[in-house]
């Protein structure tokens, strides 16, 4: 692991203190979920690179306000089109799709 150094104001020092909260293991996290937020890297990447499960890092993002999912709202409504279908119309759909 390489180092880096980061400088940080008083204030925010002693907040991080406060809450008992090791500057690097917070800057780690916050890092490393912003990338996710972003979506630089991927969820998976992301819980293993803090060293978590997936389900337990879901949770955590979630909690910080990073959604499951990333969908735009066309993309929401066509979503749950599809799953409003029954088993059979998707059969058919996709069968008439692979007839064309």
């Amino acid at each position: 692991m390489a180092d880096a150094t980061l400088t940080l104001d008083v204030e925010l020092l002693e907040v991080l203190r406060l809450l008992d909260q090791p500057v690097e293991e917070a800057a780690r996290e916050l890092i490393i979920m912003g990338l996710h937020r972003r979506g630089s890297i991927p969820q998976g990447k992301a819980a293993k690179l803090l060293g978590m499960p997936l389900a337990d890092y879901l949770r955590h993002a979630g909690a910080m306000g990073i959604p499951y999912f990333r969908f735009t709202k066309e993309e929401f409504e066509a979503e749950l089109r599809a799953a409003a279908r029954t088993p059979q119309e998707r059969s058919v759909k996709s069968s008439a799709a692979g007839t064309e």
